[in-house]
């Protein structure tokens, strides 16, 4: 076992019951149909969250596949999995009752959903950028990230922020758009195996 595969495979237990949860809250907000109100609002709230969490576990493959083992690489990674988790986990209330709305369960928890995964994805740029100090290709990297983040930041915060439907609709939307468009894209060559590597495959 590599260690990435040592720290993916604790970071994506982590990561994959963030993804659980949510799916938890969907089908038990459609068990109750019949006697509560779902709304979308919820319901994008809830695709954007999946989908970056999908965008983060991505990233974590590209960015630390190559990274020496250490127990700070751990650390960070649990506390950046579990800030996802905590966000995934208010998407949907807990305990759902006759007559519910989820709208007012959304007004009271979208701010710190959001504000919650924009602190995730400033974690793992400043994760990832560690681990590409001295590569030749690093000021396009940083730039890169930085391009990335600015418009994540410009979309989410004001999202988190708005009490207007259409403005939260449309800027959630624009970033859901961006991560299919993302989604649709032909993955990139995967780089030749080392010299440790190819030994062992011969």
């Amino acid at each position: 076992m590599s260690a990435f595969e040592f720290f993916f495979s604790f970071y994506g237990l982590v990561l994959g019951l963030s993804v659980a949860v949510i799916a938890t809250g969907l089908a038990t907000s459609i068990q109750h149909r019949k006697t509560i109100r779902i709304g979308w609002l919820t319901l994008l709230l809830a695709l954007f969250v999946g989908l970056d969490i999908a965008t983060f576990w991505d990233a974590a493959w590209h960015t630390f596949r190559d990274a020496p083992f250490s127990y700070g690489m751990l650390v960070i990674g649990l506390v950046i999995a579990l800030v996802y988790f905590i966000a995934a986990s208010l998407v949907f209330p807990h305990a759902i009752t006759d007559g519910q709305d989820l709208d007012d369960h959304f007004w009271a928890n979208k701010k710190i959903v959001l504000l919650l995964t924009t602190a995730a994805n400033i974690m793992v740029v400043a994760a990832s950028l560690s681990q590409v100090t001295g590569r030749p290709d690093s000021m396009a990297i940083v730039l890169t990230y930085a391009a990335s983040l600015t418009l994540y930041v410009a979309l989410i915060v004001p999202a988190a922020l708005t009490r207007r439907r259409r403005l939260f609709a449309a800027l959630i939307g624009i970033h859901v758009l961006i991560y299919l468009v993302i989604a649709c894209l032909p993955a990139p060559p995967s780089p030749p195996p080392s010299a440790p590597e190819a030994a062992a495959s011969s």
